[in-house]
């Protein structure tokens, strides 16, 4: 009986060890995958955003997406592609662009206007397609980390210097059960014309 319980207790030792060592080894795989991205200004302080403790603590679309842009060089008269960058928390998607059904609010980026700088078209990235409980069809989203190229025509009579051009992404994100009231989640991209 005494072999009994001590072989009993070495298990549960064992097994809160391996707890232990399982959680510190997820703490340290987010903490090195989880890493700011200085060339960029954003709607956030940096990272993919967090999971709240709880969803109960999301309450809009902006708990759970981020905005990044990226600087641009260009020279006067010529075109070229930026990049917004979207960063949507594990386990919450946004409706993609086209979204699915007109009723659904898309992803939309919308440029404004800098000194000799005009904005065209965004190209969406494709969607991925997913089956919801509360949708008969399944849906075009996106989740993850989403790309969005805007293409930028740099006037010939642009002056050399730097531009602050304002982005304003649309986004409505949604978990598994329910939708979020959707935001404009605001961001400026530097532009050097040399």
């Amino acid at each position: 009986m005494g072999k009994m319980k001590r072989k009993k207790l070495k298990n549960n030792v064992t097994g809160r060890q391996g707890a232990a060592l399982f959680v510190l080894s997820l703490a340290i795989i987010f903490s090195t995958s989880c890493k700011r991205n200085e060339s960029g200004i954003g709607s956030g302080t940096g990272g993919i955003p967090r999971l709240p403790v709880t969803p109960a603590q999301v309450s809009s679309s902006a708990d759970v997406v981020r905005v990044t842009t990226y600087s641009v060089q260009t020279a006067a008269g010529r075109s070229t592609k930026a990049v917004v960058r979207l960063e949507i928390s594990s386990g919450y998607h946004v409706h993609a662009n086209p979204a699915t059904y007109p009723y659904l609010i898309a992803t939309e980026v919308k440029a404004g206007s800098a000194d000799g700088i005009t904005a065209e078209k965004p190209a969406y990235p494709a969607a991925i397609k997913q089956k919801f409980e509360f949708a008969e069809e399944p849906l075009a989203v996106y989740e993850g980390i989403v790309e969005i190229a805007l293409p930028l025509k740099i006037s010939s009579a642009a002056h050399a210097g730097e531009r602050s051009l304002p982005v304003s992404v649309r986004v409505q994100a949604c978990d598994n059960e329910k939708c979020f009231p959707p935001v404009n989640l605001d961001a400026k991209m530097l532009i050097e014309v040399k």
